[in-house]
């Protein structure tokens, strides 16, 4: 039978995860115990932590907790996030920025939603690479940040202007082959239902 986890491994965890802070009222919901509890262990992590010289810390931040690098190890991490294999973009983040390049201004939402993912982490990713930038707020309720394409990203693309992107259509299939598709499609299943 496997041992239960500590509070320390599940807030260790959550934290680790966590692409923003997260309050103490938060992680104790999920947790299912009470604030002050998750405040004391998340303290004493934060010592230990710092006791045993951990490239890692808890920090109690305004809006709540975060794991980040140790202030310690910030002249390796620097090294690190300025090597080239750390510029490569993801298949994720490509997608991201494509969908922000050709439908500009977009909120995070819509990007969502043509994506099918959360695309948070991703989008900060971009923003904090220069990639992108806040080009305004959305009417209505809310008012989401539009996100848009900067220079250094026509930079990197040896663009002029967005003008000079590729027409989107030469990366789509034409509509009369999407219909082809959805035939066919359509067909391999009825033949499926009819073998069954």
């Amino acid at each position: 039978m496997r041992d239960e986890l500590s509070l320390e491994q599940k807030l260790e965890a959550m934290l680790t995860v966590a692409l923003e802070p997260i309050s103490t009222e938060e992680l104790a919901d999920v947790v299912e115990t009470d604030a002050a509890t998750v405040l004391t262990t998340l303290r004493t992590l934060r010592e230990e932590y710092i006791a045993e010289r951990r490239g890692f810390q808890v920090v109690e931040l305004a809006s709540g907790w975060v794991m980040q690098s140790s202030p310690d190890v910030a002249e390796w991490v620097t090294k690190f996030a300025n090597r080239d294999v750390s510029h490569r973009l993801s298949s994720a983040a490509l997608e991201t920025l494509a969908i922000i390049a050709y439908r500009q201004p977009v909120s995070r939402a819509q990007i969502t939603a043509l994506r099918g993912v959360n695309v948070d982490g991703v989008a900060r990713l971009l923003e904090q690479r220069g990639y992108i930038e806040e080009k305004g707020r959305a009417a209505g309720p809310g008012q989401s940040i539009l996100y848009g394409t900067t220079e250094l990203f026509l930079d990197r693309l040896g663009l002029a202007s967005l003008s000079d992107l590729p027409p989107i259509e030469e990366f789509m299939p034409p509509v009369e082959t999407a219909h082809e598709l959805v035939e066919e499609l359509f067909a391999v299943a009825s033949d499926s239902s009819e073998d069954a």
